[in-house]
């Protein structure tokens, strides 16, 4: 007799030739003892799966359990509890004095109408279409990275995950999972932990002149998520917005999944110019700015813009989307102030993410709304997800309150100001000759204009050859036609993998 544990269920030629089961279903079936899967369920799989294939056909007669017991060495009560699985699933069927068999009918023939399968065709593809805007959406980016996994030199908005404090936080989280609590781990009001929009409403009164309360403050999945909603919540299909160009694709994507008319405003040294918006379109409903660090350009809106945008928003009834994504990184003197700071008739909807400042797998960010809307965006809110983690959102709320939160910012801005000092030195002494980089006040990546002969798009598909991620500028814009240029990442990457990344970027420039 071969063991079952090492070959297959192999029963005697005359028990198959007795009970009557095709020898190809025995010898399919498996048993592995190492596995987690207990005994009684691998028989019970092998055996369901047999007759729901066809192998072994209605009306089949099975061995006894002390039979099947001895022929695949294991106790009696394995096959036992196997059986008496398929039996109460109706997979099998006891008959007095007869033994046990497989029914005529099985219970998936009973409960579903099996639907017959044909073949691709090509005969109706309306079947098969999306909507428009689901075609929309599939074409457009979200992202100049290429894909996921490790940063590779030098993808943008990737933090310095090493430098975070984790045994901090690994002993919050061992705290609220020693004890767990129905804050911690039930379900969370649609808003966010309450004490952790309390931390976030503080953070921004002291360090980004936002005028809210706890009350105003939403906790969603990232800033993606709270583009998204507000853009559901907002706009109407038709409706115009506003959008600066160059600017983060993903901010076009939530747009364009509302419905909405997309507008690009070129960006000039002072930011979005409102009478160049105007001129654009006249009837926006939305306009979205990212005034304290420009993405991708890097510049700062000026005041009289951001009053001007104030002004035309409050006339027209209009609304401000602030994308305040990685301002807290400022390297010359301290972060600058909000735009919603500075709005008096509540048209701004201020958008903040810790993914750059803690890690994107996180999945936190949140919105400061108008406490007149923040019934509706609750009530949005809990339509696309319910809530956030809840155990996430309080480890946060307490590192936010015993200040791992502030301290890790002051320590990370000196590291990432030394990294940038590091990539400007690196690009010059490697690709002074072919592009030409300046230090940016604030932020993670700094731009590298090219020669106007070279092609930013080529030469980043070029650098994907050896490992390196530089989007081209083109690549995030829409209208405007701007000088090539390529964008770098420097949070993540230490002082050798900076040095080492702009040799290899030089060898395919050259």
């Amino acid at each position: 007799m071969v063991p079952l544990f090492a070959l297959s269920l192999v029963l005697t030629r005359s028990t198959l030739m007795r009970r009557m089961l095709p020898p190809e279903v025995l010898l399919t079936l498996s048993l592995q003892p190492n596995s987690a899967v207990p005994l009684f369920r691998q028989l019970y799989e092998g055996l369901r799966q047999a007759i729901l294939g066809g192998q072994i056909a209605p009306g089949t007669r099975l061995p006894s359990t002390r039979e099947l017991a001895q022929a695949l060495e294991v106790s009696r009560n394995t096959v036992l509890n196997a059986y008496g699985q398929l039996l109460h699933e109706g997979y099998l069927e006891g008959r007095v004095g007869s033994g046990t068999f497989v029914p005529q009918s099985l219970p998936e023939q009973l409960l579903q109408a099996r639907p017959e399968i044909s073949p691709p065709t090509q005969s109706r593809p309306e079947l098969r279409r999306l909507s428009q805007r689901g075609n929309l959406l599939a074409r457009t980016p979200v992202s100049v990275v290429n894909g996921l996994g490790a940063a590779r030199p030098f993808r943008p908005g990737v933090p310095a995950y090493t430098e975070f404090p984790f045994d901090a936080w690994k002993r919050l989280v061992l705290r609220h999972c020693a004890r767990p609590t129905q804050d911690a781990m039930g379900y969370a009001p649609g808003a966010g932990y309450f004490p952790l929009r309390q931390a976030i409403a503080e953070y921004l009164s002291a360090f980004r002149a936002v005028h809210c309360e706890a009350e105003q403050v939403l906790i969603v999945a990232g800033s993606q998520q709270a583009l998204d909603l507000a853009s559901r919540m907002l706009l109407d299909p038709g409706d115009t917005v506003w959008i600066e160009d160059p600017s983060y694709p993903g901010a076009r994507g939530a747009f364009v999944a509302a419905g909405a008319n997309v507008v690009p405003v070129p960006i000039d040294a002072e930011g979005l110019n409102p009478a160049t918006a105007q001129a654009l379109s006249s009837d926006a409903r939305l306009v979205y700015v990212t005034p304290s660090h420009q993405y991708p350009l890097g510049t700062t809106m000026s005041l009289a813009r951001r009053l001007t945008l104030l002004n035309w928003a409050s006339s027209r009834g209009a609304w401000i989307l602030e994308d305040d994504y990685d301002s807290e990184y400022r390297y010359a003197g301290r972060p600058l102030g909000s735009l919603q700071g500075l709005d008096r008739d509540r048209r701004v909807i201020y958008i903040g993410t810790f993914s750059k400042v803690l890690f994107p797998s996180l999945r936190l960010g949140y919105l400061v709304v108008p406490l007149d809307l923040v019934d509706a965006f609750t009530a949005g809110r809990v339509l696309i997800d319910h809530h956030s983690p809840t155990l996430f959102q309080v480890v946060l709320a307490d590192f936010m309150k015993e200040g791992h939160f502030v301290r890790h910012i002051r320590r990370m801005r000196t590291l990432y100001a030394r990294r940038q000092e590091t990539l400007l030195q690196a690009l010059q002494r490697e690709l002074g000759s072919a592009l030409d980089a300046r230090s940016a006040e604030t932020g993670l990546h700094l731009i590298g204009w090219l020669h106007t002969d070279h092609d930013d798009r080529t030469i980043s598909q070029a650098a994907r050859g050896v490992q390196i991620e530089v989007p081209p500028l083109s690549a995030l814009c829409l209208a405007s036609k701007l000088p090539p240029a390529l964008l770098f990442g420097y949070g993540a990457l230490d002082d050798h993998q900076i040095r080492d990344g702009v040799r290899r970027l030089a060898r395919v420039v050259r």
